[in-house]
C-alpha cells in the first residue's frame, strides 16, 4: 500500500514538474519571439535609414557631377575661343608674310636689274680702258701683280726675318725656362765610379794570409773572380782593380767575408765567391724593382726588371748607368709635364733608354738599338720603343716624348760632374771634331770649345759666301752625326769675316 502511495506521489510529482516546465518553456518562447520581433523591427528601421542616406549621397554625387560637367563645358568653351583667336591671328600673320614676300621679290628683282646695269657699265669702262691702254684685262692684271710683288718683296722678306728672329728668341727663352725648371727640381747628387776598390783590413798581418803560401790564395781568388788584387805597402788596406763592376763587387764582398771568417784557403774562397754571386743575382732583381718603384714605372716583366738592376754594375763615362737612367726618367717626366706630353711614356722610356748597356758586351750593335729590340721582345708600347731607339740620336725622334727623353739624357750626361773621362779620350774626341771640320774646303781654322759641345769654324771669305757658309754649317753637322760618337749635342758655328782697308794720303 505504501508502495502504491509512493508510486502515485511520484507520478503526481512528475506530472506537476512537466506542467511547470512546459509553462516555463512557453514563457521563454514568448519572450524570444517578442525579442525577435523587436530586433526585426529595429533592423527594418536601420535599413530604411541606410537606404535614405544612400539616396541622399547619390543625389549629392549627381549634383556634383552635373556641376563639374558644367565647369568642364565652360573650360572647353574658353579653350575653343582662345584657339579661334589664335587662328585668326595666324591667318593675319600669314597674310602679312605673303605681302612681305611679294615686296621682297620685287626688291630682289630691282637689285638684279641694277646689278645687270652696273655690270654693263663696268664692262663698258673696261673696254674703254683696254682701248686707251692698248692692254687686255689679263695683261694689265699680270703687270699690276708683278709690280706689287716687286715692291712688296723686300718688305715681306724683312718681316719674315723679323718674325723668325722673334720666334727663335721666344723659343730659346721658353726652352731655357723649361730646362732650368726641370734641372733645379731634380738636383740629385752625381755619383761616379772608378776602376778600383779599396778593402780595409783590421791589421796588416792579414795581407800574408790573403797572399797565402807561394801566393796560392791570391792566385785562386783572382782566378775565381777575374779581378786583380794589389797588395802593396799601403797600411791597413789592399786594392781590388777591374773594369767589370759586378766582378769587382763580388770580389770585394767575398774578400770582406773571408777576412771576417778568418778561414782563407782556395776551397773556402771558391765557396764564398759562389755564394756571393747568387746573392748578387737576387740583389739585381731587388735593385730593378726599387728603381721601377721610385720612378713610378709599372707593368715591367720580371726578367726586364732583373736586367734593369744589372745596370747598377755598369758605368758610362764613369757614371753609374742605373742612377743615370733614373735621373733621365725623372727629368723626362718633368719636361713632358711642362710640354703637355705623355709623362708615363717618358718615365718608362727614360728608365729603360740604356737597358741595352746591360747586355751590350754580349750582343753586337749600338746599345740604343739593342735596348729597342729588348723592349720589343718584352712587348712594350711602340712610343716607348721609339723613344729608347732615338735616345742617342741613332734615329730621328718623331714624337714629343722621344724628344723629351733625348733632351733629358743630354741634360743628365752634360751636367757638371756627371761625366768622368780620362784625358786621352777627351783630347782625342776634341781632335776628331776639329779634323772633321778641317776636312771641308774653304775652312781656314776650326776649334773645338765648350768641352766638345761646340765647334767654331772660321772660313775663307773669298772662297765661301754667306749662302755657302750656311750650307757648310749643315754639311759639317751632318758629318759629325754620321762619323763621330759624342754625348749630348754638338753646336756647329761657322764665322765668315770680311775686312776692307784703304789708306788716306
Amino acid at each position: 500500500m505504501e508502495y502504491l502511495i509512493g508510486l502515485i506521489a511520484l507520478v503526481a510529482g512528475f506530472g506537476g514538474g512537466y506542467v511547470l516546465r512546459k509553462k516555463q518553456i512557453e514563457e521563454q518562447s514568448k519572450d524570444t519571439k517578442e525579442k525577435g520581433e523587436l530586433i526585426l523591427q529595429q533592423a527594418n528601421t536601420k535599413a530604411q535609414e541606410l537606404i535614405f542616406k544612400a539616396k541622399n549621397d547619390a543625389l549629392k554625387i549627381l549634383d556634383e557631377a552635373k556641376s563639374g560637367e558644367e565647369k568642364k563645358r565652360d573650360e572647353l568653351r574658353k579653350a575653343e575661343e582662345r584657339l579661334m583667336s589664335k587662328e585668326e591671328q595666324l591667318d593675319k600673320r600669314v597674310k602679312e608674310l605673303d605681302a612681305s614676300k611679294e615686296d621682297l621679290e620685287k626688291k630682289v628683282e630691282s637689285v638684279k636689274n641694277l646689278r645687270e646695269e652696273v655690270q654693263k657699265i663696268h664692262d663698258m669702262h673696261t673696254t674703254e680702258l683696254e682701248k686707251i691702254s692698248s692692254l687686255s684685262k689679263d695683261e694689265a692684271k699680270v703687270m699690276l701683280m708683278k709690280q706689287v710683288e716687286e715692291d712688296a718683296k723686300e718688305d715681306i722678306v724683312r718681316q719674315i726675318q723679323k718674325t723668325e728672329a722673334e720666334m727663335k728668341e721666344q723659343s730659346k727663352e721658353r726652352a731655357k725656362s723649361i730646362l732650368a725648371d726641370a734641372i733645379q727640381r731634380y738636383a740629385a747628387e752625381t755619383a761616379t765610379e772608378s776602376t778600383a776598390t779599396i778593402v780595409q783590413l783590421p791589421s796588416d798581418d792579414l795581407k800574408g794570409r790573403i797572399i797565402g803560401r807561394e801566393g796560392r790564395n791570391i792566385n785562386a781568388f783572382e782566378q775565381v773572380t777575374g779581378i786583380d788584387v794589389i797588395v802593396d805597402d799601403t797600411p791597413g788596406s789592399i786594392l781590388i782593380s777591374g773594369f767589370d763592376l759586378v766582378r769587382r763587387y763580388v770580389a770585394k764582398t767575398a774578400l770582406e767575408r773571408l777576412i771576417i771568417d778568418g778561414r782563407i784557403h782556395p776551397a773556402r774562397i771558391e765557396e764564398t765567391v759562389e755564394k756571393v754571386r747568387e746573392e748578387v743575382n737576387t740583389m739585381m732583381k731587388e735593385l730593378g724593382e726599387k728603381a721601377a718603384f721610385e720612378t713610378s714605372v709599372t707593368g715591367l716583366h720580371p726578367n726586364l726588371i732583373k736586367l734593369l738592376g744589372r745596370l747598377k754594375f755598369r758605368t758610362s763615362f764613369g757614371q753609374n748607368v742605373l742612377k743615370h737612367s733614373m735621373e733621365v726618367s725623372f727629368l723626362a717626366a718633368m719636361l713632358a709635364a711642362e710640354l703637355g706630353a705623355d709623362t708615363a711614356v717618358c718615365r718608362k722610356a727614360g728608365l729603360l733608354h740604356d737597358i741595352g748597356k746591360g747586355v751590350d758586351h754580349e750582343i753586337q750593335g749600338h746599345h740604343s738599338q739593342v735596348g729597342a729590340d729588348i723592349a720589343k721582345k718584352f712587348g712594350l708600347a711602340e712610343p716607348v720603343i721609339h723613344a729608347i731607339e732615338a735616345s742617342e740620336g741613332l734615329v730621328e725622334a718623331k714624337t714629343v716624348e722621344a724628344m723629351c727623353v733625348n733632351a733629358a739624357n743630354a741634360i743628365a750626361m752634360s751636367r757638371p760632374g756627371a761625366d768622368k773621362e780620362n784625358l786621352d779620350s777627351y783630347i782625342k774626341r776634341l781632335e776628331e771634331l776639329e779634323n772633321i771640320a778641317n776636312s771641308f774646303d774653304g775652312v781656314a781654322q776650326a776649334f773645338a770649345v765648350q768641352a766638345g759641345g761646340e765647334v767654331r769654324i772660321f772660313v775663307k771669305p773669298d772662297l765661301v759666301d754667306d749662302n755657302g757658309a750656311a750650307k757648310l754649317t749643315y754639311d759639317i753637322a751632318r758629318k759629325i752625326e754620321r762619323d763621330h760618337q759624342y754625348p749630348g749635342q754638338v753646336k756647329v758655328s761657322v764665322v765668315r769675316e770680311t775686312r776692307s782697308e784703304e789708306f788716306a794720303i
